[in-house]
């Protein structure tokens, strides 16, 4: 585990990524009590198999990603960044009904596509809000630290979805319907309680984001943190696949959020430490760690037996989150230029979301095709792989004058 970050930090943190982080947390809460049941729901309820819940998955995760490229550079264009984040916010909040109201597995593809969106449109805004905002010397602790209420909500969604299965009695649409309160509070929470910040002097308007010539001036070393962000999440597949392995291992249909419960928790209180500690120590040793960690976990999910390799697995795997996923997102910060972040945090969620429908889909046939180990085993091979990546990538940071590691 990561050690204790300073007090002092966590003080200094300006109110705006507090606010971004209960904001993050809210809607986080009401999309995983949903998306804790859905797979099972899709599964036993619906019958359909793995791999349609891998390209379910990975279709949703894409359509936001690459809808964050364009939300990222009209945020550049407009030179401003929350009211797109508000609008994305708005459109899952309205969409989240459709989730209880849906009678076939169409209608469920369709709201999670269209709550995709709404996530593509807020994602590259809302991060690039957060770069503006946090100063240089505590830019991975803010990431951090909204990271981690982010989770936080991923912890308490499942765990209400819980409660809410052993008293609705199993009730999927009950639970889902529940989940609409928190999303629309998240809605209601950027639009009153979000400011802004002003452009620092000599800012630079950007006309044309995506025009080749504005796409070079985001360098060597930016390009190469989008090539290893793809490589980490084709490691890192939805982890639907958790919770399929552990209802696989024989825990009861009540307790299988409880997969996400945990992971959520681990990922929740190590983010913040993680994103701190690498404003101290460096970005690159945390990934290798991060790395680490996520290999142990497919081998515990993939040879352990019983439940007790899920857990294992599962509390692994949220430590790696904790240690890989603000960590990249602060490396895009400190990779890009200021008035092209929004840009910048587009392309690099569109990449990494392609990559995620690829490791969703592959995960899913695996699955079905030669059982699960396969489908853990193979990511653990990825993340060998992203290993020999982020050796390149530290020589590219250690060169770039604009990198505080």
């Amino acid at each position: 585990m990561t050690p204790p970050a300073s007090p002092s930090a966590l003080r200094e943190i300006p109110r705006g990524i507090w606010v971004l982080g209960f904001v993050s947390m809210l809607m986080d809460i009401s999309s995983e009590m949903i998306h804790a049941l859905l797979p099972v729901y899709l599964v036993t309820v619906l019958g359909t198999s793995a791999l349609v819940v891998g390209v379910i998955e990975g279709i949703a995760e894409a359509t936001a990603s690459i809808t964050k490229v364009f939300s990222g550079a009209l945020s550049d264009r407009l030179g401003r960044r929350k009211q797109l984040a508000a609008i994305g916010y708005g459109l899952a909040a309205v969409t989240k009904p459709v989730f209880p109201l849906a009678p076939t597995v169409g209608w469920l593809v369709a709201a999670r596509f269209i709550d995709r969106v709404g996530k593509g449109i807020r994602g590259a805004p809302r991060d690039a809000l957060v770069a503006d905002i946090a100063p240089p010397h505590l830019r991975g602790a803010s990431f951090g630290l909204r990271q981690s209420l982010d989770t936080l909500g991923a912890f308490l969604g499942p765990l209400l979805a819980i409660g809410l299965m052993w008293w609705t009695q199993d009730a999927f649409q009950t639970v889902f319907w529940f989940a609409v309160v928190p999303a629309f509070l998240a809605f209601g929470l950027i639009v009153f309680a979000v400011k802004e910040p002003a452009h620092p002097p000599g800012h630079r308007s950007v006309r044309a984001p995506l025009s080749r010539r504005e796409l070079a001036r985001l360098g060597g070393a930016y390009w190469w943190v989008v090539a290893v962000g793809a490589v980490f999440t084709l490691a890192r597949f939805s982890e639907a696949f958790l919770v399929l392995r552990a209802q696989e291992a024989g825990l009861a249909l009540m307790w299988v959020p409880a997969v996400l419960v945990v992971m959520n928790l681990v990922y929740s209180v190590a983010a913040y430490p993680a994103g701190a500690l690498s404003d101290r120590v460096g970005r690159i040793r945390l990934l290798v760690a991060g790395l680490v960690v996520l290999v142990a976990a497919d081998l515990a999910l993939a040879f352990v037996p019983g439940l007790w390799g899920v857990g294992v697995g599962v509390v692994l795997w949220g430590l790696h989150m904790a240690f890989t996923q603000g960590l990249l997102a602060t490396l895009v910060a400190d990779t890009a230029p200021a008035d092209l972040r929004g840009t910048a945090f587009g392309f690099f969620n569109l990449v990494t979301g392609v990559a995620l429908l690829a490791a969703s889909v592959v995960a899913g046939l695996l699955w079905d095709q030669l059982g699960s180990s396969a489908t853990f085993l193979a990511g653990a091979g990825f993340a060998l792989v992203a290993l020999v990546g982020l050796v390149a990538l530290q020589g590219r940071l250690n060169s770039n004058r604009r990198i505080t590691p």
